[in-house]
Order: structure tokens, then C-alpha cells, then sequence
């Protein structure tokens, strides 16, 4: 069992930068793949981000490429998402999700990790 508790969301212009923290208890992260989505209003969820146990592996979706960076600190417990150069679109409630029988690769299809936070929301203003 691992209790995730994502932070860092909030109002920023776009074009402005944030960074997500997902926050890990119960388990070392060093056991699960990783990830991010999102759900913007009205929109089905969506793959962000993912990352593999060692970290080594970083995958993410066309709409993040460029923009987002993810990364994991192990020792911390903690996986973050930098996000820059937001957009309109970026605004949306942001989860991260671990699994830990999941490839970091099998976090864009259809499977649906075992472990969820809460969400964080973002909000991008013109």
C-alpha cells in the first residue's frame, strides 16, 4: 500500500511555470512506475507523464513534450513535474499514480494504475 498526496498547483499566467510535487508514503518509490494525468472540465482524464522505478525511462504524452519535465527523487519519496511555458489548455485537476507491477511505458494505454492521489488543481489565466 502507498498513500500519494500531490501539492503545487495554483493560479499562474500562461506562459508561467509550476512544479508538482507528488509526495509518497507506505512504500518506496523505488518499487513503482509513475506518473501524471490530468482532467480538465469536461474532459476525459488524460496521460501526462510517466516514469520508470530507477527513473531512467521518462515518457510523455505529444501535449507535454518540451514543456514538461518529470523526475523522481527516490531518497525523497517524491516525484515532481516541472511544468513551463503553460498554456490555456494545461488547466486541469493534475494526478499523479503509481503502480507497482506497471511499466512507465504501459502508463499511456489503457490500464489504469493501482494507486492514486487526490489531485492538484492548476489554473491557467490568459
Amino acid at each position: 500500500q502507498v498513500q500519494l498526496v500531490e501539492s503545487g498547483g495554483g493560479l499562474v499566467q500562461a506562459g508561467g511555470s509550476l512544479r508538482l510535487s507528488c509526495a509518497a508514503s507506505g512504500r518506496t518509490l523505488s518499487m513503482f512506475a509513475m506518473g501524471w494525468f490530468r482532467q480538465g472540465p469536461g474532459k476525459e482524464r488524460e496521460f501526462v507523464a510517466a516514469i520508470s522505478r530507477s527513473g531512467d525511462r521518462l515518457i510523455y504524452a505529444d501535449s507535454a513534450k518540451g514543456r514538461f519535465t518529470i523526475s523522481k527523487n527516490n531518497a525523497e519519496n517524491t516525484m515532481y513535474l516541472e511544468m513551463n511555458r503553460l498554456k490555456a489548455e494545461d488547466a486541469a485537476v493534475y494526478y499523479c499514480a503509481a503502480d507497482s507491477w506497471m511499466t512507465s511505458g504501459q502508463f499511456m494505454g489503457s490500464l489504469s494504475p493501482k494507486y492514486w492521489g487526490q489531485g492538484t488543481q492548476v489554473t491557467v489565466s490568459a
